[in-house]
């Protein structure tokens, strides 16, 4: 690459000022951080808080579904599920109407670890709310949520 090809360090800086993904991505790190941190005591680290959240529902979804929810792919999601079933928190079946698919499930472990961590979540999601008070929280959640 010839020094005229280069990107000036200019724009280097004007990225990260202006970048929407760069920024995005940097602050998912942070708030997972801390969620992880804060999550620690109940033995969950916040993707697997919101995968079991994906699972709590009246009739097992399919793998797709959680896929789909959690914007993973089917891959990094059966990758994230063998922990939390080798832990007992969820269960992984046939789906009855197509044997190829699998319906996953909360197991009453699984329940009462969610149950455990939820005053935890409740707890630090206000403190990070009480730091965004200057800005409209849920016009900052449709936000994330049309970009997503």
């Amino acid at each position: 690459m010839s020094k005229a090809d280069a990107v000036p360090f200019e724009t280097t800086l004007f990225v990260k000022d202006h970048c929407l993904c760069l920024a995005t991505q940097r602050a998912a790190r942070a708030l997972a951080r801390r969620f992880d941190e804060a999550l620690k005591p109940a033995g969950l680290t916040s993707g697997q808080f919101s995968l079991l959240h994906a699972l709590n529902r009246e009739a097992p979804p399919s793998i797709g579904a959680v896929a789909s929810l959690l914007a993973m792919d089917r891959t990094t999601l059966t990758a994230n599920l063998k922990p939390l079933e080798r832990r007992g928190l969820l269960t992984t079946a046939v789906d009855p109407a197509d044997r190829r698919g699998r319906r996953l499930s909360l197991t009453d472990a699984g329940r009462a670890a969610l149950a455990a961590a939820m005053p935890i979540w409740r707890a630090t999601h206000a403190e990070i709310d009480a730091r965004l008070q200057a800005f409209d929280g849920e016009a900052m959640r449709s936000a994330l949520g049309a970009l997503a």
